[in-house]
């Protein structure tokens, strides 16, 4: 009963299945390429783009710089006639196939990212420090596979997962990797002084000069005990747009809560910003011009829509810029990806009963195991909304999740008991949306 729950991905209306595979086909496009790669001109760009938008109703691109010149790639801005306005549309000169009925040739284009959040979950038998040297190693793998960017989370007090200080292991992740970009998801700002956070992500910028993403947070600790070690209390989240205010301001040398005070050598940098949208995390983004980022929840495309609607242009972001966060497994089955989920949600679920996350334990010991039916509820409830299937299956699955958002970005957070199967799932995930 338990492997059914969650083994497959639920159906898709037939109807939804065509026009989703029809979407995707359409990725294949003609270009025709001038001197340089600078300018081109577009057939067939519709739907596939720019949800809502039919095929010739693309009005005007404007190019953008090379990107990666060795691989041909550069960037357009399309605008249309209803859909998402000003998108970014990635082209790639290469091989694609989303799935291996589709035929593999041609030129590309992307308009979403895919990037990875790892919280350097630790496993059974194994302690904390090398959860983390795995972290370090996957980000090295992520950027072989081509993902836009390795992002690392904080936690406090948590036996299961040991990223604690996100900005230290984003320096050895950036250390190791030499082009993927490297952030938080996120750093909780009501932890730390805004001077503080500053400057360390100064630091990190002047080091690795645009690569690096500050990823923000209004999370505080899980427990009382926690937050008072921390010396921070539930107080502090409510506070977490002042607290953004000052933090963008010591980039910007505006900040006018402490005048004189300046945070070296973040002053005049300009990493990446983003806003975990937890609570009213959307509307904040959207106030202060930043990117954001979603769970795919069911207020998810309410949220993100809402943000589009209000986003005021700022020195951080002209428009708007969505990155949706999932759980995603591809494997050669549906129900083969659904067993890599097993793990992490069911320390999820031990984390909902016993008030602490434990380090992940195999699939197979955790299903041949007596559960009470409120740890099967529990369970199947961390299993709910999380994409999993084929490669063709999952292909369908992100498609509806990008159309659903507007996301222009997916961060994808799947983790396992064992590290070869959770690299070979994000290994065929890479090979789904990167060609």
């Amino acid at each position: 009963m338990l492997r059914e729950r969650g083994a497959a991905p639920p159906p898709v209306n037939p109807a939804r299945r065509t026009q989703i595979e029809a979407r995707i086909r359409r990725r294949r496009l003609r270009r025709t390429a001038l001197a340089g790669g600078a300018a081109v001109a577009a057939v067939a760009l519709g739907a596939a783009f720019l949800p809502g938008t039919a095929p010739d109703r693309a009005v005007a691109a404007e190019p953008g710089p090379s990107l990666h010149t060795a691989k041909r790639e550069f960037t357009l801005r399309v605008r249309v006639e209803g859909g998402h306005p000003n998108r970014p549309v990635r082209w790639s000169a290469g091989l694609y196939a989303d799935q291996e009925s589709f035929p593999a040739s041609g030129v590309t284009a992307e308009v979403t990212r895919y990037s990875i959040l790892d919280r350097s979950l630790v496993r059974a038998g194994q302690d904390p420090a090398r959860a983390l040297g795995e972290t370090v190693r996957f980000a090295r793998q992520a950027e072989q596979l081509g993902y836009h960017r390795f992002w690392v989370s904080e936690h406090h007090s948590v036996p299961g997962v040991a990223g604690s200080a996100p900005t230290v292991l984003a320096a050895a992740v950036a250390a190791a990797t030499s082009r993927i970009r490297v952030g938080t998801g996120g750093v909780m700002l009501p932890n730390h002084r805004p001077l503080v956070v500053a400057e360390q992500f100064g630091v990190l910028e002047s080091l690795y000069p645009g690569r690096v993403d500050m990823g923000l947070g209004r999370s505080v600790g899980f427990t009382g005990g926690i937050r008072k070690a921390l010396g921070h209390g539930l107080a502090d989240a409510g506070d977490f747009g002042d607290r953004l205010e000052e933090l963008l301001g010591y980039f910007t040398g505006k900040q006018q809560v402490h005048p004189g005070v300046h945070a070296l050598p973040a002053e005049g940098l300009r990493p990446e910003v983003f806003v975990l949208a937890m609570g009213s995390g959307a509307d904040l983004a959207a106030e202060h011009g930043l990117p954001m980022v979603i769970g795919d929840s069911p207020g998810m495309a309410e949220a993100a829509a809402r943000y589009r609607a209000a986003f005021r242009p700022s020195e951080w972001a002209a428009a708007p810029y969505v990155m949706v966060a999932a759980n995603v497994a591809v494997g050669e089955s549906a129900a083969a990806a659904a067993y890599l989920q097993v793990p992490e949600a069911w320390s999820t679920a031990v984390s909902r009963t016993r008030g602490a996350f434990p380090p992940l334990s195999p699939a197979a010991e955790i299903l041949a195991m007596e559960m009470t039916e409120r740890e099967r509820d529990l369970l199947a409830e961390a299993r709910a909304g999380q994409i999993h299937g084929a490669p063709g299956e999952v292909a369908l699955a992100l498609e509806e999740l990008v159309e659903r958002s507007g996301a222009e970005e997916v961060l994808v957070t799947m983790n396992t008991f064992d590290l070869e199967e959770r690299l070979d799932s994000y290994r065929r995930l890479a090979r789904l949306t990167r060609g």
